[in-house]
Order: structure tokens, then C-alpha cells, then sequence
């Protein structure tokens, strides 16, 4: 044992002279300059690079008639209330030098005009309302943010922030603000705010101190510059035509560094609220310079080393030869150990009785990523003993946790209930079954399993965590999701769907809880059904598991296109109730555009989003009478191939789901009313 240990302090001996010899050998490079300019004298749609180099999003277009950038789009517009747009660069730009942590500097330069708009006020307003419009509302902001395709949250968070930003999602904005929210520590309905990865300003100027009126009709121009050396900011107000003033509006000490990440990307983001206001960028220039160090090639080639011999000075230092020696020193009191170590061990063997020992288990090292079984009370302890501060949500079936894991990954713990797995015919054993099969399928829009527990009566599943949750948050809730980030997620989880079909399985529990959004807006399927509930339901489950995620996704489809659940009896109409049913009646009368969320205002594809509606209601058809698979959906969805025909009228329903009930008893559900 003693020798054992020796031979482990040597090995270190020799492992440590490499690394200190090839630490010697490294030579930082030189610093250089990064440098990144871009400059839009106007946002002409003549200009080829405008179109190009411009990405808009949400409520965000390009004005012909003022060559400007325009928030929101008030030519599609019916409502202007309640609307946000970003106008970023197309591609990210290096504001950070990860090894060091050192910001980049920058300097912009932008001209706007925030204008009122009346639009709203004689289409949606009366009274009051009507007039107080006129005031204007929400804001300009010049913002720094680590995606292309995030779109933030109407009225005070002036197209900044959303629901979905987390502390991980660093921004960085300079906002002009003209609208007063004392809730977020607003002067009054005049000023320039910086924030800091918050909608809550970490500084403020009220810039009717310096004689600016932001709302006035003219054109401002801004200046925003920043010194990384001296982590300084300066923020400069002027008109169009004219010299900045000559003091700043603001400068001081700030730090960008924690805020920032590597590659960002930079633009204008703006919003309304309950009050419109036109916001126009009309030129926009931007420069930014970052640190980077320059990597030099490795000098061990034959070719260097004898330059590098013949040209030492002699009597100089040689510092490669006694790094030699050490290694060879290390090598020879090694291979000393070794002897030692073999004479000792032999004479042991020739004094005792040859035996064989069997270790009593072998642990195999396993994957750090392989799904395994958990113990109950490793759940618990990742999840804080089920705390309902860990509580993400609840079904039928269940209850989801947060948790974390000891080697810190963050995980989504599906709980089945007692009461769920000892009714409806339910068996644990067949849902742990499923749960091993499922989870040794990998693909980019599956929710990976990290795992399973069936331990003390329980029954869990251990899925990763998705830091946006899941879709129904989205689609219902106070933000708006845009057309073009739904119709990225429906085509996501038919990709997901088809591959499972493509694999003999089925997901069994196709809703919008079940569709998880990661940072990127990535949807991913998840909280997998494993079993269909309900008696009897084991005969024919083999058989009508994927016809029925076929019509379940049809369902899906439709309640991502009206922003709205597949049932909702506070709807004032009888017939809007079910939608499903509302979707085919629309369809029955050529009226199908009224299906779509009247939220997402006109930025929608009007020819794509019908044909996306056609391909959900194709999927609730009989499986007898043209019901698709997955992967025609899929198909349908990647290419303008042509939809087959539908009925000018829903048919009667004879496959075992329905859109509000789920699994009907017996064979066939209601007739359609």
C-alpha cells in the first residue's frame, strides 16, 4: 500500500513538471483592437443593406415615406394601443472580452422623433380617453440584448424586457422615456433612463432640466458613449442639424461588464401602452472596440528548434535543459519505484497462499448524462422536500417541481398522484416501462429524462428544466406571442411528434402545458402521457396512441392560432365555447381569419397562418376520412405542397377523442352539434 502511494506522488511529480514546462512554453500574444462600425445615414428601402442587414420584430417596420424606422407599424394597425417592436442589427457584435471581463467601448449616434398619434384616438377612443391620448406614451429605447428574436412586453417595458426574462437574460438599454410610471421610479413624463438588465432605471435625467421636450414633434439627436478603460458613460442631447450641447446630460461611472455577454446585439425597441405615440429612428451610426488577444503558433517544430539552438547566446540562460532534466530525474526514480515495487510484491506472494478475491460489486462509470433511477430521498432533497415554493404547476396526474440536482443542474419533477395511479386502471409498472423507453429518445425538441423514480409507494419522472416554462403561459397570458415565433413552435413539436411516431411511440398527452420553451424559444415536448387513461384503454392503446396525437395536434395548432384554450365557457357566444367547433363553423362560412388572435394585430402571414389553420383541422378529420400522419403534417408544414381538400362541413366524430373530453367511453364520441 505504502509503495502504491509512491508510485501515485510520482506520477504527480511528473505530471506537474509538464505542465510546468508547457506553461513555460506558452507566450501570451499581442493585444489587438477589435473593431465593429455600422452606419445607416437613412433606413431607404432603396438601400439594399437596410433589408439586409435590419432584423424587425414584432410591431417594427420600415417607413417609406420617412425612410425611418418605424414603432409601431401604423399602416397595418387597426388598434396602435398595446403594441411593441425592436429594430436590431442582423448579426451580434463583440462588446466583451470573456477572458478578462473587459467591456468593449462604443459610441452611437441616432437620430428620432417621437410623434403623437391620433389614429387610435378616433378609431378606439372616446371622451377622455380620446384626449388623453394625445399626451403620448411609451417610450424610445436604444437596448443591448444577447438574441435576435426576443420581442419584449408592451407599455412601460417599453419593448425591453418580457415575463420571460430571466436574471440569466442580460440587457443593457438607454430609455426615452414619455410616459410617467411612478411604479418604476419615474420623474415625470420627460426623461432618459439607463437600465441594467431591469426595467427599473439605475439612473435618471430629467431632461426638462437642459430645455429638451422628447415628445415636442422635432427631431433629437442622441449620443451615447461609453470608455471601457474608465468604465465612464456620457449621454449627449442635441437637434437635428445642430451641435450637442456642450455639457452632457448625463456622465459617470458605470460598469457594463456583468451586464454583457461576448456577442450581443444592438438596436431600438419602443412601445405602447394604453396611451400611442409613433416613435421614428431616422439614422442611426454605432462603433464599438474590444479587446482581444492574439493566440501565437506553438514553437515546437524541428525547423524552430534548431533556429532556436543555433542562435542561443552562450553563457546565456537555458532554461529548456533544466526542464528536461526534471522530467528525466522524475522518470528515473519512477522506474525505480516500479523495480522496488515489483521485487517487494513478488516476495509477498512467494510468503502467502496464492487467493482470488472477487470484488464484491463493480461500478461501472456511467454516463453523466444517462438517465438513471433516483431514490426518493433524492428527489426530495432536490426539490426541498416537494416545497410548495418548488410547485411549477399541477394536473390530473400530477404535480410538477423544481429541483436541483448536487451536480447543479436545474430539473422538472413529475410527481404522479396516488390517487391517479391507483384509479382509472393506471399501472406504475407499465408507466415506469414507458418512461425507460421514452427516455432513451434523443432529439433537438424532446424534453430530455434525466431520470425516474419508483421508490416508497412513488412514482416520478425527472425531466430537464426549461427556464421559459411551458407554451400555455405564453399563449395565455398578458404577453403576445408574434405569429412567426407560433409558427416556429408548431412546427417544432410536429418535428417532435413525427420523430416518436417514427420510433413505434406516441406522446398520449399533446397539449400547450406540454410544450416547454427553452432561452432560445426552442419548443421541446414534454410531461409525455406514458399510459392513456381510462378503462379498457390497454386493448386498442397500441393501436389508436398516434391517430390520436395526430388529432390532439390538430387541436394544439388551433389553440396556438387563436391565443386561446381549446375550451373556454367564459366566452360570451355559445358557439366560441368549444373551439373546435368555433374553428369548423368559421370554416363552414369562409370566415376562418376570425379564428386568429387579435392580439397579434396585422403582423401576420394571412396566406401561412390559414394554410397552418387548414392543417389542423385536417388533423381532427375521421382517421378514415383523411386524417394525415405526422410526418405528411410535417411535410405540409416545410413546403407549399398543396392541402388536400377539406369538407365544407366538420363530420361526424367517430375516433375516441374528442377536443374537450379527451378519451369518450366506448368507441365513439358525441356527434358534432
Amino acid at each position: 500500500m505504502a509503495s502504491s502511494s509512491f508510485l501515485f506522488l510520482l506520477l504527480l511529480l511528473v505530471e506537474s513538471s509538464l505542465v510546468v514546462d508547457s506553461a513555460k512554453k506558452k507566450v501570451a500574444g499581442p493585444v489587438v483592437n477589435v473593431t465593429k462600425h455600422l452606419s445607416f445615414p437613412d433606413f431607404s428601402l432603396d438601400n439594399p443593406r437596410t433589408v439586409h442587414d435590419l432584423r424587425l420584430l414584432g410591431s417594427a417596420k420600415l417607413s417609406k415615406e420617412k425612410s425611418a424606422v418605424q414603432i409601431p407599424d401604423v399602416s397595418k394597425a387597426i388598434d396602435l394601443r398595446h403594441l411593441a417592436g425592436r429594430a436590431l442589427y442582423s448579426f451580434p457584435v463583440r462588446l466583451l472580452d470573456p477572458a478578462t471581463g473587459t467591456p468593449a467601448s462604443f459610441e452611437t449616434t441616432f437620430d428620432f422623433q417621437l410623434n403623437d398619434s391620433f389614429v387610435a384616438d378616433s378609431k378606439n377612443h372616446t371622451g377622455s380617453a380620446g384626449t388623453e391620448s394625445s399626451h403620448g406614451g411609451s417610450g424610445l429605447t436604444f437596448i443591448i440584448v444577447p438574441d435576435e428574436f426576443t420581442v419584449g412586453r408592451s407599455g412601460p417595458w417599453l419593448g425591453m424586457l418580457n415575463d420571460a426574462c430571466d436574471e440569466e437574460y442580460k440587457a443593457v438599454a438607454v430609455e426615452f422615456d414619455t410616459r410617467c410610471n411612478p411604479e418604476f421610479g419615474d420623474p415625470n413624463d420627460n426623461h432618459v433612463g439607463i437600465n441594467l438588465g431591469s426595467i427599473v432605471s439605475t439612473r435618471i435625467i430629467n431632461v426638462s432640466d437642459i430645455g429638451v421636450s422628447l415628445k415636442d414633434g422635432s427631431i433629437h439627436r442622441a449620443r451615447i458613449r461609453y470608455d471601457s478603460p474608465k468604465r465612464w458613460i456620457e449621454i449627449h442631447l442635441g437637434s437635428e442639424g445642430q451641435e450637442f450641447f456642450s455639457a452632457p446630460a448625463f456622465s459617470g461611472f458605470l460598469d457594463l461588464s456583468p451586464y454583457l455577454k461576448e456577442y450581443m446585439f444592438v438596436g431600438f425597441s419602443a412601445s405602447t401602452g394604453n396611451l400611442t405615440q409613433i416613435h421614428n429612428i431616422l439614422s442611426w451610426n454605432f462603433t464599438s472596440t474590444s479587446q482581444a488577444f492574439l493566440r501565437i503558433p506553438s514553437e515546437e517544430t524541428c525547423q524552430s528548434k534548431i533556429i532556436l539552438g543555433n542562435t542561443e547566446t552562450p553563457g546565456g540562460p537555458r532554461r529548456e535543459p533544466i526542464s528536461n532534466f526534471l522530467i528525466f530525474a522524475a522518470a528515473v526514480v519512477l522506474a525505480l519505484a516500479v523495480l522496488v515495487s515489483l521485487y517487494y510484491n513478488s516476495k509477498r506472494r512467494g510468503d502467502k497462499p496464492s487467493t482470488i478475491i472477487l470484488p464484491e460489486n463493480i461500478q461501472r462509470p456511467r454516463p453523466p448524462n444517462k438517465p438513471r433511477s433516483f431514490t426518493v430521498n433524492e428527489v426530495s432533497c432536490a426539490t426541498h422536500g416537494f416545497g410548495e415554493y418548488e410547485v411549477l404547476g399541477s394536473d390530473y396526474r400530477g404535480s410538477f417541481y423544481r429541483g436541483k440536482l448536487p451536480n447543479g443542474c436545474q430539473v422538472a419533477v413529475k410527481r404522479f398522484s396516488t390517487h391517479f395511479l391507483n384509479s382509472n386502471g393506471s399501472d406504475g409498472r407499465r408507466i415506469l416501462k414507458d418512461i425507460c423507453t421514452i427516455s432513451r429518445m434523443r432529439h433537438p425538441n424532446l424534453v430530455p429524462i434525466r431520470g425516474w423514480c419508483h421508490d416508497k409507494g412513488e412514482l416520478m419522472v425527472i425531466y430537464d428544466f426549461f427556464p421559459n416554462g411551458s407554451l400555455d403561459k405564453w399563449l395565455f397570458g398578458a404577453g403576445v406571442l408574434p405569429w412567426t415565433r407560433r409558427f416556429k413552435v408548431i412546427k417544432d413539436a410536429a418535428e417532435a411528434l413525427n420523430f416518436l411516431h417514427s420510433k413505434k411511440l406516441a406522446h398520449k398527452n399533446m397539449r400547450t402545458t406540454s410544450v416547454l420553451l427553452d432561452v432560445t424559444f426552442r419548443a421541446a415536448l414534454g410531461d409525455f402521457g406514458f399510459v392513456l387513461s381510462g378503462s379498457g384503454s390497454r386493448k386498442f392503446e397500441s393501436a389508436v396512441s398516434q391517430a390520436a396525437d395526430v388529432f390532439e395536434f390538430g387541436v394544439f395548432a388551433l389553440e396556438v392560432i387563436a391565443g386561446r384554450r381549446r375550451s373556454d365557457l367564459e366566452m360570451e357566444e355559445e358557439e366560441e365555447k368549444d373551439l373546435l367547433n368555433f374553428a369548423w363553423r368559421l370554416h363552414e362560412r369562409n370566415e376562418k381569419v376570425k379564428v386568429f388572435d387579435s392580439r397579434m394585430g396585422s403582423l401576420v402571414n394571412l396566406e401561412q397562418a390559414i394554410r397552418v389553420l387548414e392543417i389542423g383541422l385536417l388533423c381532427t378529420l375521421n382517421e378514415s376520412k383523411g386524417r394525415p400522419s405526422m410526418e405528411e403534417v410535417v411535410d405540409l408544414l416545410a413546403t407549399d405542397r398543396p392541402i388536400p381538400e377539406l369538407p365544407l362541413s366538420r363530420p361526424v366524430a367517430l375516433f375516441p377523442y374528442s377536443s374537450t373530453t379527451g378519451l369518450c367511453a366506448g368507441y365513439s364520441c358525441a356527434p358534432f352539434q
